[in-house]
């Protein structure tokens, strides 16, 4: 049986997903009930995708600071 490849994002990806800034992916990603990297590159951090996609269901984030909401 074929394995699946690894979903990964890094924070741009999160931003595009959630449609927040990447700045404030840095700010929920500080959250304790954010999910941990799966691992931090010299690039920077990256989650497995099907974690932000349960968190995001689970938590569904505020919009940012002084944006409508």
């Amino acid at each position: 049986m074929p394995r699946q490849p690894l979903r990964v994002m890094g924070t741009a990806e999160i931003a595009e997903y959630l449609d927040v800034s990447r700045q404030w992916v840095e700010v929920l990603s500080r959250r304790r009930d954010f999910p941990e990297p799966a691992a931090v590159l010299k690039a920077g951090r990256i989650w497995r995708s099907e974690d932000i996609e349960q968190w995001a269901a689970e938590h569904r984030p505020r919009s940012e600071p002084d944006e409508p909401a």
